[in-house]
C-alpha cells in the first residue's frame, strides 16, 4: 500500500534509537523526509548514512529536547533546509523511575523530560503544522492507564500525553491537522533490554512478561509500533483524529487471567 507520504517531513524526537529509529526507518521508506531530533549525535549519523545507503531520506538536527532554544532553533533549521513540516513524532522520553518519595524537583524535571519538551516542539512547529494540514503522533505508554509503581513522574507525563492528545485533536481540527498517541506496552528497545539485564534471573523475567501478552505471548516489536505510526501520519488514516492506540498484543485491555488459561 503507498501511504502517500513521499516527500513528506517528519519530526522524529528520539528518532536515533529503539521504537525512535524504526519509525525514522519507516517514514523513510515511505518516501518522507525522516529528520531526527534528539541529542545523540553519532547514533543519529549512522542510522542517517544507512537510510541513505538504502536510497531513503533522513536528516539529524541535533538538540537537548528539554533544551527550549535549542529545540525551536532546531524546527527552525528544519523548516529553512526543507520549507516544511508535515509530522510531528513525540516519540523521546524516558521512564526515569522517579516515585512518590522522590525530590520535587526530580518530579518537575521527569515531565520537563516527558511532556514539557513535547508542548515546546507542537508549539515551536505549529505554524508549519498548519500550513501543510499536518499530523501530530504522540507515543505513549501503557502505565498511563495501567499505572506502573515508583514512577509517578513518567505515568503523570504520559497521563497527560493521552489528555494533550484529545485537546489539541479538537483545538486543531479547525486548521485539519490530526492528532494521535500511538501506545506501546512491552516492546523490546536497548533501553528495556539494560533493565531486563538488571533482574535476579532475566530469562526468567521475560518469560513472565510474554506470558501476559495474549496474542502470541511476544513482545511487541518496534517494528510494529512503527508501521502503526505511518499509517496515522499517512492520508489513508485522513479522518482519524483524537485516537488513543494500544499496540500491545492485548496487554492492556485483556484480562489477566486469560494468562492462566491453555489456548482454545
Amino acid at each position: 500500500m503507498n501511504l502517500g507520504l513521499e516527500h513528506k517531513v517528519a519530526i522524529i524526537t528520539g528518532g536515533a534509537k529503539g521504537i525512535g529509529a524504526a519509525i525514522t526507518r519507516a517514514f523513510a521508506a515511505e518516501g518522507a523526509v525522516a529528520c531526527i531530533f534528539g541529542r545523540n549525535r553519532e547514533e543519529a549519523a549512522a542510522l542517517v548514512a544507512e537510510i541513505a545507503a538504502q536510497g531513503g531520506k533522513a536528516d539529524s538536527f541535533h538538540c537537548e529536547m528539554t533544551d527550549e532554544p535549542a529545540v525551536r532553533a532546531a524546527v527552525a533549521a528544519v523548516q529553512q533546509k526543507y520549507g516544511r513540516i508535515d509530522s510531528v513524532v513525540n516519540n523521546a522520553g524516558v521512564n526515569d523511575g522517579v516515585g512518590l518519595r522522590s525530590p520535587v524537583a526530580d518530579f518537575r524535571a521527569s515531565l520537563e523530560k516527558n511532556i514539557i519538551q513535547c508542548f515546546v516542539l507542537v508549539q515551536a512547529s505549529l505554524d508549519a503544522l498548519i500550513a501543510s494540514k499536518g499530523t501530530i503522533i504522540n507515543i505513549g505508554s501503557k502505565c498511563a492507564v495501567t499505572g506502573q509503581g515508583g514512577t509517578s513522574g513518567y505515568v503523570a507525563a504520559k497521563g497527560a500525553m493521552n489528555g494533550l492528545t484529545r485537546e489539541w485533536a479538537l483545538d486543531l481540527a479547525k486548521h485539519g491537522i490530526r492528532v494521535n498517541a500511538v501506545l506501546p506496552a512491552e516492546v523490546m528497545t536497548p533501553l528495556y533490554e539494560r533493565w531486563l539485564s538488571t533482574r535476579p534471573d532475566p530469562a526468567a523475567s521475560l518469560a513472565a512478561i510474554k506470558a501476559t501478552i495474549p496474542l502470541e505471548r511476544r513482545m511487541t516489536t518496534s517494528e510494529e509500533i512503527a508501521d502503526t505510526v505511518v499509517f496515522v501520519a499517512s492520508p489513508r488514516s485522513s479522518h482519524t483524529t483524537g485516537q488513543i492506540l494500544y499496540v500491545d498484543g492485548g496487554y492492556v485491555h485483556f484480562d489477566r487471567a486469560c494468562t492462566t488459561k491453555a489456548s482454545t
